[in-house]
């Protein structure tokens, strides 16, 4: 949708008369009233999901990546429900408490598993160099030997340049000659995500990149063209924060998704797999139901029309998105701020949809005071020029709130 374009559906009218079916559907995590999406899809016979190869490291993954971040109560019962229904991609980082001890316990239990899943992990650090010293704390915790993928964790915006930096290259070929490491990327939710996503293309020695992305991205976006280098030098694209905050609708708002009986997450799973660039989603499963009905969405997997995503695009963005996954910074540059708008909604989000309430507050707290200070910003401006059109001044005080 261009920008000025005017939406088809009306905003309070549709709020209005879904809210009752939003409350339900946010607590129960499927579209209510639609028996065929409530089911249970089971995956007796445990066959792989659907796979597709990740960039130029040729492994095959599965389209479902097991994300683990907030430490959901019982991961270690939903980390083998998934495994039971098909995954094979678990993503985890050294910041996301203690999911790399439980899945480490979990490998150690079964020790088969680590031969068919493809591992990553993340971590946070100041220089290329110091993953080095992150390595044997990560397989430690992990229990394994190796992993398959290690990301530097959510590039800032002082590291722009670090994916076409000698400094990097040398770092991750040091990795992998430890026999520790297969592949090397990094992950980004950073304002200038399309400047680094171009920068690995240059560089050409990054083999992954996760980042946040929306299936109705503009095509001309500086980011889409990043990611259109990206594709044709091989490198690997997985998908996150794509639910987060997106699907407080009902799939009555979206015939085309209600009449192949999916649920809001559903389609928008679809949508994204339905651009061939990105390998798989990484999704923060947080109890059985959603596991169920993620790798539900990969078994039914077909491509969706244009016509179908701009159905999904419409229903999005009228219902009141508090978080807006093609964040890359515009918000507050109409706004006058230097607050980084996108990742304060994009918290809320994490404390609000996922009850991921220290992580939220953690990562708030880690913001420096100017980026947090929104006051005086034109938050009008702000929405108009969203890629979601988020509601700043409705979110904002609740931001100093909740998490000040």
């Amino acid at each position: 949708m261009s920008e000025g374009q005017s939406h088809p559906i009306d905003r309070r009218q549709f709020l209005q008369a879904s809210a009752a079916a939003t409350a339900a559907v946010a607590s129960a995590g499927l579209v209510a009233g639609d028996a065929s999406a409530q089911e249970a899809k089971a995956n007796p016979a445990g066959t792989t999901l659907k796979t597709r190869k990740l960039g130029k490291t040729g492994v095959e993954v599965t389209l479902l990546n097991h994300g683990t971040v907030g430490e959901p109560a019982g991961l270690a019962r939903l980390l083998r429900t998934s495994y039971r229904e098909g995954v094979r991609y678990y993503d985890t980082a050294e910041g996301y408490k203690n999911s790399e001890k439980v899945i480490g316990d979990w490998l150690a239990a079964e020790p088969e598993v680590r031969k068919s899943i493809f591992l990553a992990t993340k971590s946070h650090v100041r220089t290329p160099s110091d993953m080095l010293k992150k390595l044997d704390q990560r397989l430690a915790l992990l229990k394994t030997d190796y992993v398959d993928l290690l990301f530097f964790h959510g590039l800032d915006t002082s590291q722009t340049d670090w994916p076409k930096s000698k400094e990097l290259k040398e770092a991750a070929e040091a990795l992998k000659k430890t026999g520790k490491v297969k592949f090397v990327g990094f992950s980004t939710h950073d304002a200038k995500i399309a400047e680094q996503i171009r920068n690995a293309a240059e560089g050409g020695f990054i083999d992954v990149i996760m980042l946040k992305y929306t299936p109705w991205l503009d095509r001309d976006a500086p980011l889409n063209k990043a990611l259109d280098a990206c594709h044709a030098k091989g490198i690997g694209l997985v998908s996150m924060k794509q639910l987060a905050g997106q699907t407080q609708f009902t799939a009555e708002h979206v015939p085309s998704i209600k009449a192949k009986g999916l649920t809001p997450a559903q389609g928008l799973l679809q949508a994204i797999w339905t651009d061939e660039r990105f390998s798989a989603s990484c999704v923060t499963l947080r109890n059985t139901e959603q596991v169920v009905e993620n790798a539900d969405a990969v078994r039914r997997f077909e491509p969706l029309k244009q016509a179908e995503i701009d159905e999904l695009r419409d229903a999005v963005l009228a219902s009141n998105p508090t978080m807006c996954p093609g964040c890359d910074g515009r918000c507050s540059l109409a706004a006058g701020t230097d607050a980084k708008l996108g990742d304060l909604a994009r918290f809320y989000t994490y404390h609000e949809s996922h009850g991921m309430r220290s992580v939220a507050r953690e990562s708030y707290a880690e913001l420096a005071e100017e980026h947090r200070d929104w006051r005086g910003a034109d938050l009008a401006a702000a929405r108009e020029a969203c890629h979601h059109k988020l509601d700043f001044a409705r979110i904002l005080p609740e931001v100093d709130r909740l998490l000040g």
